[in-house]
């Protein structure tokens, strides 16, 4: 009887998690599902919502376009990511590691999140013309706010009678930030990556709409303007496959490099950005 009841725990578990992750695809299924019926049920017309039949028909259809300026918007959105992820870094430490820093910097950072990128982007091409530029430098301003403020978060809220406890070991600063403070805060950086990703999205497409020839934003723009409304959904559909793509790229990234410091998937909560 033991053997059994273990055997039937054991099955419970396994479907258990077998649910758990199939939820996403039943979730997006349903979602697609419940869309679908509606349009036919309430005869929406595709100019106005297409169904997602519909959509997929003209992602099949231009697949080819599509895919190249969805490659460059995915090479926008990683090397823009990519310059917040040094930049974040650098600001990050050098806010949270000294209370001077901190307490001038962080308004200013504050100040500049509460900007919408969308009004720089005419400054952006002022200065650097329309192109990739543009789309890049936007991505980095989007991407870059969680991640400075995550790693500076981390390094400031290491706890005062810990520094205590080192300092009377005969750790100087440095050996604390370096062993002690970069460490602890890791869980908050690997965190804020999977929201910094997501936005660098947003800025690379804003820009890509207002100011270049390339990308899904620019494809976006020149479909709505003929009316090809499942054409602008197919790259909304696009847009959203690459962010969770890179999403739970940075997602496993965070549970091999810091699982020790969390109890579960997403229990670390980073700071947005926008």
């Amino acid at each position: 009887m033991s053997g059994q009841r273990e055997a039937a725990s054991a099955g419970r578990r396994t479907a258990g998690v077998t649910l758990e992750a199939a939820m996403p695809w039943l979730a997006t299924a349903g979602l697609f599902v419940v869309w679908e019926i509606a349009c036919l049920g309430l005869g929406v017309q595709p100019f106005v919502l297409p169904r997602p039949s519909v959509i997929l028909a003209a992602f099949w259809q231009y697949q080819g376009p599509i895919l190249g300026h969805a490659l460059h918007t995915l090479f926008t959105t990683v090397l823009g990511f990519a310059l917040a992820v040094v930049g974040g870094v650098l600001l990050g430490v050098t806010v949270g590691s000294s209370k001077l820093a901190y307490r001038g910097l962080y308004p200013l950072l504050i100040g500049f999140n509460s900007i919408p990128k969308v009004a720089l982007v005419p400054v952006l091409v002022v200065w650097f013309g329309i192109g990739t530029v543009p789309a890049v430098i936007t991505a980095f301003l989007l991407a870059f706010f969680p991640i400075a403020v995550n790693v500076a978060t981390g390094l400031a809220t290491l706890e005062p009678e810990l520094e205590d406890v080192l300092r009377s070991l005969g750790a100087s600063r440095r050996d604390i930030l370096l062993k002690v403070g970069l460490p602890r805060s890791a869980p908050y950086f690997f965190a804020s990556l999977k929201v910094a990703i997501t936005l660098a999205f947003v800025g690379s497409v804003i820009a890509e709409t207002v100011a270049s020839n390339e990308g899904i934003g620019y494809l976006m723009l020149q479909a709505s303007s003929r009316f090809q409304i499942p054409l602008v959904f197919a790259g909304l559909l696009v847009i959203a496959v690459m962010g969770i793509a890179m999403y739970a790229i940075f997602a496993v990234i965070e549970r091999r490099t810091t699982g020790w410091a969390t109890r579960s998937v997403g229990a670390a909560t980073p700071a947005g950005g926008g």
